[in-house]
């Protein structure tokens, strides 16, 4: 199963068998308002907080999952999830209401990618049948906690991304009908020494391109194997530094081929800087849009990196620079998937 340094390939290929995907009324008003099951029209979800909002929708992200597959919740093996939140207490609490084993994980938005990867792992080694995996954030309780409050008013740089209120989960089997994964590359914490926590697009995309990098040497394939590679949430500063040290590298991929989930989730009017970010942003993207792209066989395989800034607010106050993670996860069109 290990081929290279840090890839794994899944010769049982782990089925996506259902996903579920919640947003906010800003991602309503976005580009993919279909990529969603359910849409909010307020941020609060009729709920006392932020955070609890963010847990609210996890919760209906995995419920959704489930709903739509043909099992029940009594057969998940095990759930595994995280978000930006201190000590990932919204998907603690998540994982409280499913009653379901538990393994929370911490990637920042790097999450989405970290669970799919070891869920396939998993039940690829007979380690399970069923495995729910998911992320959420939420944007008022991510601002509060890693920059201002939104009460603030605080105005932010060209460079600053708007963090995606939602959440997306997916069920992973270990047989089924749907999209299967067939590798996945564990990156390795990059710092390059950026301080400024309102460019984490150029802080984490030296990581995304050393796992890119990583994944084609140890599958000993080329770019134009995938239809697509698809980045978490770059973002417009992020994909183009990206880019151009993918190039740098001597990866030939096409401009068109790069494309990334802070750059598809909203439209070009919303003011949300250089794009998108949080742990739902390419976990919704990607069970949401992109895996319903390729149902309808427009896309055969792609390539997911979701990228991470593995900073907290005590490190941003110390000085501290941001060290920054990516993980890759290939999905491919099943015989099945319709």
């Amino acid at each position: 199963m290990l081929v290279g340094h840090q890839t794994w390939e899944f010769p049982n290929q782990p089925v996506i068998i259902s996903t579920g995907t919640v947003g906010g009324p800003f991602e309503a008003k976005g580009n993919i308002p279909e990529a969603f099951d359910i849409l909010h029209d307020d941020t609060w979800l009729k709920q006392p907080s932020f955070e609890k909002a963010h847990q609210l929708m996890m919760e209906e992200a995995c419920q959704i999952a489930i709903k739509k597959s043909t099992i029940k919740k009594e057969q998940v093996e095990f759930f595994l999830g995280g978000d930006l939140i201190n000590q990932i207490t919204p998907t603690n609490f998540t994982a409280e209401t499913m009653a379901i084993p538990y393994l929370g994980l911490f990637s920042a938005c790097a999450t989405s990618m970290e669970g799919l990867a070891l869920a396939a792992f998993l039940i690829n080694g007979g380690g399970a049948n069923y495995i729910l995996t998911g992320s959420a954030s939420h944007n008022s309780a991510a601002e509060r906690q890693y920059r201002y409050p939104t009460e603030y008013g605080g105005q932010k740089p060209p460079t600053a991304q708007w963090t995606v209120t939602g959440a997306g989960s997916a069920l992973v089997a270990k047989n089924g009908t749907g999209p299967k994964i067939t590798s996945a590359t564990i990156g390795k914490v990059i710092n390059m020494g950026i301080t400024d926590p309102f460019n984490m697009g150029g802080a984490m995309a030296p990581a995304a391109a050393d796992t890119i990098v990583a994944h084609l040497r140890d599958r000993n394939v080329d770019a134009s194997y995938y239809d697509l590679i698809i980045t978490g949430d770059l973002a417009k500063i992020g994909r183009d530094v990206s880019f151009e040290l993918l190039k740098k590298s001597g990866i030939n991929i096409t401009n068109n081929q790069y494309v990334d989930c802070g750059l598809t989730i909203y439209r070009d009017e919303q003011p949300v800087q250089s794009g998108a970010s949080g742990s739902a942003c390419s976990a919704i993207v990607t069970y949401g849009h992109f895996l319903k792209a390729m149902k309808a066989g427009e896309l055969q395989r792609i390539l997911i990196v979701a990228t991470g800034a593995l900073h907290s607010p005590l490190s941003i106050q110390q000085g501290d620079s941001i060290p920054c993670i990516a993980h890759a996860v290939s999905i491919e069109k099943g015989s099945g998937t319709s």
